[in-house]
């Protein structure tokens, strides 16, 4: 897990222990983005049915888009870091031979 400590020590990387933080912010930002988008679609059903209905959809499929790329961004970062790690391993066994 993430220490202190670590902020200031450069043996150990600190960003897989955080980004999960980072995917739910971007989780929180997407769903309020999609309940803003949600509420002008209904303002915008008074003038236009149609067109409300249509902004209503089209926020929803923002919401399932938006979390998906979050989802996909931080699998990709996390992927980074556990090929570092192996790479690490490898590099020590290449060195204990």
């Amino acid at each position: 897990m993430f220490d202190f400590r670590d902020l200031f020590q450069w043996e150990r990387f600190i960003t897989p222990s955080i980004i999960k933080l980072f995917y739910w912010l971007a989780v929180g930002i997407s769903a309020l983005f999609g309940l803003s988008g949600i509420v002008s679609g209904l303002a915008l059903m008074a003038l236009s049915p149609l067109a409300g209905l249509f902004w209503i959809l089209a926020s929803l499929i923002g919401v399932v888009i938006g979390v998906i790329f979050a989802r996909i961004i931080a699998e990709f970062v996390l992927i980074m870091f556990r090929i570092n790690e192996h790479l690490g391993a490898i590099r020590q066994r290449g060195q204990q031979l």
